[in-house]
C-alpha cells in the first residue's frame, strides 16, 4: 500500500470534474487490496477522521474532493477478476476503467449496456452515483446490473450482498449481518420518489426494498465498494444510428414522442407499463425499438459544428438515435426509421445514417464532442459552467423544455441545451462571461430546481449531489425525510466519518 503524507503529493485528489475549490487532506491512501481498505477504515473510524473515497474524479458535484481527514483511493483495486460466458457476468475491483470493462467484455462476445458520457470513469464510481448515460432509455442505471457487492463499513467490517437475498420486511426494516457477526437493522425511508424515469437525489427507497440497492447511488456515505459483481447480456450484433435533424422543434418532439411510444411496444423492452400513445403506425410499431434517443437545441448545432462543419445551418435541433439490429433486419429497420422521420419532417438529406462500426463512433465523437466544446467555450471565459441535471415526469417534459428556453433565451446569456431527451433529462449548461453573469447563472439555476420540482421532477437525474447539491436535496426531501436518511446512515456509520458533506449538510 502507498500512503502520501506531503502536500506536493496531494494536488491531484483536491479537485474533481466538478471544479469545487478548498478541497483539502491530512494523508492519502492508495490501498492495494480489500483487506487494506478495512484496515484503514478501522484506525480512521477509532479515530472519528473523515475519509473520503476518490476514483476517477470524473464526478460534477464534489464528491470526490476532501475537506480534512483521510482519502482512500481505490486506483490499484483496478482488476477485472472474472469474465464468465455461461453466467454472463463479471466480477471487477471498483477502481476498473468503465471503457476497459467494455472492450474485455465485448471481446468475450457480451454486452455491458451502461453508458455515461465520461468512459474514465471508475466501475466504482459508477456503483456509487449509480450511474446511467444515453443507453438507460432502453437499459436502465447501473442499478440493473449489479448482481452483488462486497463493501467495507465505516468501522471496516465487511459486508457481502447479493441481489435477492436480504430484503426489507413489511414495516420497511432490513436485518443483515457483517462478514464477523457484526448485526445492523435499518429502516429505509419512507419518503415518496418522484415519477421520473430517471433519479438519484438521496437513497434509494423502492419498497419491497432490497439491500444492495441502499449502497448503490449513495455517494460514499455509506461504505466503500471493495467488490463488484455485474450482469452482462449478449453482445448485439449490429446497430443501426442516426443523426437526423429538424428545421422545427414541434416536429423534433413529436418524433421523439413516437419513437418512445413504438419503443416501449416492442417486444424486447422490459417495461412495466407501456407508454401511452394512440397514433401508433403499423407499419413501424413492430420493429422500432430505440436504445438510446439524444437531443441537441440549436444552440448545441452551433457549437458542435466548430467541429463538425458538416452540421446543417438552419436547424432547430437534432436526434441522436440507435438501435440493434441484425444483417436479416437491417433493411426493415431502415425503412421503418424512415418512414418516422419523413411523417414528421425531418432534413432526411442532410442527416447521418450508418450501421458500420466505424461511422458510429464518429456519431458518438459527435455527441461527445459537445460538452468538450463547451469546456472549452468556459476556460475561455475563465469560468465555470453551470450546468442542470434535473429530470421530470414525461408529461410534463414540454413544459419544463419550453421554461428552459424561455428563462435562457431571457437572460441574453451563453447556453446549450442537450442531452437525454428520451428519459426527460436534459442538461441546460449556461455558459458565463463574467461575473455579473456568474451570479445571474446561478439564481437561473435555482429557479430552474424549482420549476422541476414544481412539475413533480428530482434534482438530480444522473450526476448525483455530492457537497454541490445538499442544499437542493433539502428543498426536494425536507427536514423530515433527510432525518430519515441520516438515521439510516448512522446505522453504517455511527460517527459519522465517510462522506462528510456528501448529501447532507451541517444540519444532519
Amino acid at each position: 500500500m502507498l500512503v502520501k503524507t506531503q502536500p506536493e503529493e496531494f494536488q491531484d485528489y483536491l479537485t474533481d470534474a466538478s471544479n469545487m475549490p478548498g478541497g483539502h487532506v491530512e494523508k492519502i491512501f492508495l490501498p492495494d487490496s480489500a483487506e487494506e481498505i478495512s484496515t484503514i477504515l478501522a484506525e480512521a473510524y477509532n479515530d472519528r477522521k473523515a475519509v473520503t473515497v476518490s476514483g476517477a474524479r470524473t464526478g460534477t458535484v464534489g464528491g470526490a474532493i476532501p475537506f480534512g481527514g483521510y482519502v482512500i483511493s481505490l486506483e490499484r483495486l483496478n482488476k477485472i477478476k472474472s469474465i464468465n460466458k455461461d453466467t454472463m457476468s463479471a466480477v471487477v475491483e471498483p477502481g476498473v476503467i468503465l471503457a476497459d470493462l467494455q472492450k474485455a467484455v465485448e471481446a468475450e462476445g457480451l454486452f455491458y449496456p451502461p453508458d455515461p458520457t465520461e468512459w474514465s470513469c471508475q466501475i466504482g464510481g459508477t456503483v456509487a452515483t449509480n450511474a446511467s448515460g444515453a443507453r438507460s432509455f432502453k437499459y436502465g442505471a447501473t442499478r440493473d446490473f449489479v448482481e452483488g457487492l462486497s463493501v467495507a463499513l465505516a468501522d471496516g467490517n465487511v459486508l457481502k450482498l447479493r441481489r435477492g437475498e436480504v430484503i426489507a420486511n413489511g414495516d420497511g426494516v432490513i436485518e443483515m449481518a457483517t462478514a464477523n457477526g457484526r448485526k445492523i437493522t435499518v429502516k429505509t425511508p419512507t419518503y415518496e420518489r418522484p415519477n421520473v424515469r430517471k433519479n438519484v437525489s438521496g437513497y434509494f427507497n423502492e419498497q419491497p426494498l432490497d439491500a444492495i440497492d441502499l449502497f448503490i447511488g449513495s455517494e460514499g456515505t455509506l461504505g466503500v465498494v471493495t467488490e463488484i459483481e455485474l450482469k452482462l447480456l449478449p453482445k448485439p450484433k449490429a446497430f443501426f444510428s442516426g443523426i437526423v435533424f429538424f428545421a422545427d422543434e414541434k416536429d423534433l418532439l413529436a418524433f421523439v414522442d413516437e419513437v418512445k411510444a413504438i419503443s416501449m411496444l416492442a417486444p424486447e423492452r422490459d417495461r412495466v407499463e407501456p407508454y401511452a400513445h394512440t397514433d401508433v403506425p403499423a407499419s413501424a410499431a413492430d420493429q422500432v425499438s430505440a436504445s438510446l434517443i439524444e437531443y441537441f437545441d440549436a444552440n448545441a448545432l452551433k457549437f458542435i459544428s466548430e467541429k463538425f462543419p458538416e452540421t446543417p445551418d438552419g436547424m432547430a435541433g437534432a436526434i441522436f438515435f440507435e438501435q440493434e439490429t441484425t444483417e436479416e433486419t437491417e433493411d426493415v429497420l431502415f425503412e421503418a426509421w424512415n418512414e418516422l422521420l419523413e411523417k414528421h419532417n425531418a432534413d432526411i438529406d442532410g442527416s447521418w445514417f450508418t450501421t458500420t462500426e466505424q461511422d458510429r463512433e464518429k456519431m458518438r465523437a459527435f455527441r461527445h464532442a459537445l460538452p468538450v466544446s463547451v469546456n472549452e467555450r468556459v476556460v475561455r471565459n475563465k469560468r465555470r459552467k453551470i450546468g442542470t441535471d434535473m429530470a421530470v415526469p414525461d408529461e410534463n417534459f414540454p413544459a419544463f423544455l419550453r421554461y428552459y428556453k424561455d428563462i435562457l433565451n431571457a437572460s441574453g446569456m451563453e447556453y446549450v441545451i442537450f442531452g437525454h431527451i428520451g428519459d426527460c433529462h436534459l442538461h441546460a449548461n449556461i455558459m458565463p462571461r463574467d461575473e455579473d453573469e456568474t451570479i445571474k447563472a446561478g439564481h437561473i439555476y435555482g429557479r430552474c430546481i424549482a420549476q422541476a420540482l414544481m412539475l413533480g421532477g428530482c434534482v438530480s437525474a444522473e450526476h448525483g449531489i455530492g457537497k454541490l447539491k445538499s442544499k437542493y436535496l433539502y428543498v426536494m426531501m425536507g427536514e423530515r425525510y433527510l432525518n430519515e436518511m441520516a438515521e439510516l446512515k448512522r446505522a453504517f456509520d455511527p460517527n459519522g466519518i465517510l462522506g462528510r458533506g456528501n448529501m447532507f449538510d451541517g444540519r444532519f
